[in-house]
């Protein structure tokens, strides 16, 4: 039973999906295998500039520019937006990938106690040149929430431009699944938004949503989205398809109400759980010996949930990741909370 994998959604094991998918390529029975360059040389396809085109309509942006994955827009944004002099102020719970992107830059960079607002402000007084303010909507590992429409009046304040990274709110947040940013109705307030498809979407690649201004200068500075190859044009199709079957809702009302009966039964469990109103519920565990020890008896149980250890988490935080999907029934729930409670 799957709790630990990001299908969300259960896209990535639809057979509905899949039909949508081949019947769009029989559409085009021309396509290439593999894109054969970068976009800036042989790899670019209308078909992925009017899907891009798309997918910004869909959230309420001005543009957008697809990259090879969350990691590539993340690291391709942080390391080209932020100039010497400029700064970045980053939550200490960021992503890999954006904290690399931050690193590559040649920005000064702040780091401010997770969503912890007085840390932010005292952050910003001291910030210097063009400021960015580098969050996430939907924590990957404590599947908190950050305080984002308090951050962006903070951003107003200080003049600082607001970048967050959805990959974990797609298909979970808002009633139509389209993020924290669209469901706060803070569009026109952020910079950048990155969201990626090989969660709740089920298939591969990213998105940064922004002005038309910022995917130009994407286009042209980051080194991430210049010197790849481009996806192959199943993987724009997948997206395609994935982005027609979120409208219908469903699958997102399924995840709701599992998330709420995950919540509604953990309380008896005496192990501490970090508060979440998402997908992503984090166990505490401490100690690497003892989350992996849980993890392996919940494995000969049947119930895949994957022991997250220090140093990816730091020591004593060590925790089981519980992800919940659209496709846990409600006697798999269930059964996992007891097993939980039996140890």
């Amino acid at each position: 039973m799957d709790f630990s994998s990001n299908d969300y959604l259960g896209y990535a094991r639809s057979e509905d999906l899949k039909m949508k998918i081949a019947a769009e390529l029989k559409n085009q029975p021309h396509y290439l295998l593999g894109a054969t360059g970068s976009r800036l040389l042989s790899g670019n396809l209308a078909y992925a500039e009017d899907l891009e085109k798309e997918i910004a309509k869909i959230h309420r942006a001005d543009a957008g520019l697809i990259f090879n994955s969350g990691y590539d827009a993340n690291l391709g944004l942080l390391s080209s937006v932020a100039q010497k002099g400029d700064t970045l102020i980053c939550d200490e719970l960021l992503h890999a990938s954006l904290i690399d992107g931050a690193r590559l830059s040649n920005a000064n960079r702040f780091i401010f106690k997770h969503n912890d607002l007085n840390s932010l402000t005292q952050k910003l007084k001291n910030a210097k040149g063009n400021i960015f303010i580098v969050t996430e909507s939907v924590y990957s590992m404590d599947g908190d929430i950050a305080p984002l429409k308090e951050i962006s009046a903070l951003a107003k304040k200080y003049n600082a431009h607001l970048i967050v990274d959805e990959a974990h709110a797609l298909g979970v947040i808002g009633d139509d699944g389209l993020g924290l940013v669209q469901k706060l109705g803070l569009e026109k307030d952020v910079l950048a938004r990155v969201f990626t498809f090989g969660k709740a979407l089920g298939c591969h690649g990213a998105i940064v949503l922004g002005s038309k201004n910022l995917r130009s200068y994407l286009i042209n500075f980051a080194r991430s989205f210049i010197y790849t190859t481009a996806l192959p044009f199943h993987s724009l199709v997948a997206i395609k398809m994935a982005y027609q079957n979120i409208k219908g809702k469903v699958d997102i009302q399924k995840l709701k109400v599992n998330i709420f009966l995950f919540n509604s039964i953990k309380t008896d469990i005496s192990h501490q759980f970090i508060e979440s109103e998402t997908a992503i519920q984090s166990l505490i565990i401490s100690g690497n010996d003892a989350c992996k020890l849980l993890s392996n008896k919940l494995l000969r149980n049947n119930f895949d949930v994957k022991a997250i250890l220090s140093p990816t988490v730091p020591e004593g935080k060590e925790r089981l990741r519980i992800c919940l999907h659209a496709y846990n029934t409600i006697q798999e729930i269930e059964a996992l909370v007891q097993k939980i409670k039996e140890n």
